[in-house]
């Protein structure tokens, strides 16, 4: 057992990627007014200036040239301003708005850089780009370069605006300058943002996906998994709400840590806890109202409509439980075999030849797949998502191998995974503090 503990908590870790250094994408804000076009950038300015190719790409320390981003991430805001100002020229020609398929001429109008503050981190520099618009236009498009990475595109002041998501060398599609036709129903923009809370979970959310399974990994039996999962639901549908509103506003510096030690708490917890305690719901509780300001973060980033702000909320909330759900499934698929051999239902032979060949399938689908297109799509490599579902299944063969062992199932699964889990959690801890 203590060498499967060691070999799970090394595959996890192995396949981890990295917060420090993160690659944030740019968002950028469209407007127009009296015949004026605004486009402002929220972007990771010593990226661009340092040339590097975005696409694809998780942590800046990965890059070739990563020396010339950290020297530029060290620079005072007036010396990296003027800096991005001299590189603009250039980085502009991957920039280019159009109207009827003619180019906007856009002027640099502004450039703020923000303090260093923690140079691991990224920091967010903002750019104001301002031109005239064409006589009788009625449309922009945008032009986001190869190499730029990812853009949130979000069009500002019409009742129905344009949001939408671009990556490097894609452009946008033709955005009317009233809006997107007549406001949309609140059931329809229901559904619009419930495929965005899904996405925030599933494949992006590797920290909820972890606290998720520490909830997941307590018990085999259903009822203290729904009593965990309604309390971390009812808490982070409350901050998520009140966060959206703007009525409460913690920075991501606060809560981003203490996400990773809830990780951690559940996880230890499994560990000498056989069942629900009686302080278990409340401390989830708590828990929920953290990932409920993470929640939040990411639905500021996407925007919310204005004229339907409750309909997109709930949409989003309902995707985020939907993404919840589905790694509930998907973890009890793997283990519900594992449990029924546990439990005398199930024969010993056929589960280790289906858990040996899932394994095998897992890694080899981790090598297979792995390559940019999977790390634009899923937003990490494929073995972050593969490894730990190798690892699971051989604490799940383990388990059927052993399985005259006292509680084999626990032993060799509950247990290790809930190990993995809090060394992810303690990691990422002293990861978002110190580094």
């Amino acid at each position: 057992m203590v060498h499967w503990l060691w070999l799970s908590t090394l595959l996890i870790l192995m396949a981890l990627p990295a917060r420090a250094h993160e690659v944030q994408p740019t968002i950028a804000d469209l407007q127009t007014a009296d015949g004026v076009v605004t486009l402002s950038l929220r972007m990771n300015a010593e990226a661009f200036v340092a040339d590097l190719d975005l696409d694809g790409l998780e942590d800046t320390n990965a890059a070739e040239n990563a020396d010339d981003y950290d020297a530029l991430r060290a620079l005072s805001p007036d010396e990296m301003a003027t800096r991005l100002r001299d590189a603009w020229p250039e980085i502009s020609q991957d920039i280019a708005l159009r109207a009827g398929g003619q180019p906007v001429p856009l002027a640099l109008e502004s450039v703020q850089v923000g303090d260093p503050g923690n140079i691991e981190l990224p920091r967010p520099s903002q750019v104001v780009l301002r031109g005239d618009l064409p006589d009788g236009a009625g449309a922009l498009s945008l032009d986001w370069g190869q190499g730029n990475g990812a853009l949130i595109l979000r069009q500002q002041g019409v009742e129905q605006p344009f949001t939408g998501y671009l990556d490097g060398g894609e452009t946008s599609p033709e955005i009317p300058l009233t809006g997107m036709g007549a406001p949309a129903s609140g059931l329809s923009v229901f559904a619009e943002y419930i495929p965005v809370g899904f996405d925030h979970i599933l494949p992006k959310g590797l920290d909820h996906i972890l606290f998720v399974l520490g909830l997941f990994f307590l018990s085999t039996h259903l009822r203290p998994l729904i009593w965990q999962v309604t309390a971390f639901t009812a808490a982070h549908t409350i901050t998520l709400a009140m966060a959206a509103l703007g009525w409460v506003n913690v920075p991501g510096s606060i809560v981003e840590p203490l996400i990773a030690a809830s990780i951690v708490y559940v996880a230890l917890e499994n560990i000498w806890a056989r069942d629900l305690s009686p302080w278990r719901p409340a401390v989830i509780f708590g828990f929920g109202l953290l990932h409920g300001l993470g929640f939040a973060s990411v639905l500021a980033e996407f925007g919310l409509p204005e004229a339907n702000f409750i309909p997109a909320l709930i949409g989003f909330n309902v995707g985020v439980e939907v993404g919840q759900l589905t790694v509930i499934a998907i973890a009890f698929l793997i283990v519900a075999l594992a449990q029924r051999v546990d439990r005398g239902e199930a024969d010993l032979r056929p589960a280790q030849v289906g858990y040996g060949v899932a394994m095998l399938a897992f890694v080899g689908l981790s090598v297979l797949l792995n390559g940019p297109g999977f790390v634009d799509t899923m937003g990490a490599g494929a073995p972050v998502f593969f490894w730990p579902l190798a690892a699971l299944c051989l604490g799940c063969a383990l388990a059927v191998t052993f399985v005259d062992h006292l509680e084999s199932y626990r032993r060799f699964v509950a247990i290790p995974a809930s190990v993995a889990i809090a060394a992810v959690g303690a990691f990422w801890f002293v990861e978002r503090v110190f580094l």
